[in-house]
């Protein structure tokens, strides 16, 4: 995580790091989180040699409130309005309906509360920037 705001967050600066108060990488609404995050190939996820549930107590650990969502083949789905930009590499994501759509390095993409998965068919790492903006929901109460 690079960088949270509150739904109350004030100008001018305070110059405390906000991000060391989150304790979920799913924003609330009004509230933004920007992460840049670096997918390894595939490959690595078919290895003989992975542990899945290492990795996904790992992502417990890392990114709360997050990993939590994800469904055993990759996908979630969050209360969020996500824009996004591929650093490097190239990752696809995957939507419900069985689209896929291939990113390569500078594309841009933007996400309303989309159900999807990435999924990295290369040799090689990608790596996306993205900021996730706390949406209200039908169910989201004051």
């Amino acid at each position: 995580m690079v960088w949270s705001t509150s739904a109350s967050t004030t100008i001018p600066f305070d110059g405390a790091d906000p991000t060391s108060q989150v304790t979920s990488f799913v924003p609330e609404p009004g509230e933004t989180r920007f992460l840049v995050l670096t997918f390894p190939p595939d490959s690595v996820f078919m290895s003989p040699d992975f542990d899945g549930s290492a990795a996904m107590a790992e992502n417990l650990a890392v990114s709360p409130g997050l990993a939590e969502r994800f469904e055993p083949d990759g996908k979630h789905q969050t209360p969020t309005v996500d824009y996004g930009i591929v650093l490097d590499g190239e990752i696809w994501m995957e939507l419900d309906d069985g689209n896929e759509t291939r990113l390569g390095q500078f594309d841009a993409f933007v996400q309303n509360g989309t159900r999807h998965a990435w999924r990295n068919k290369s040799d090689r790492p990608a790596t996306i920037a993205v900021v996730l903006v706390g949406a209200r929901t039908a169910d989201t109460t004051d």
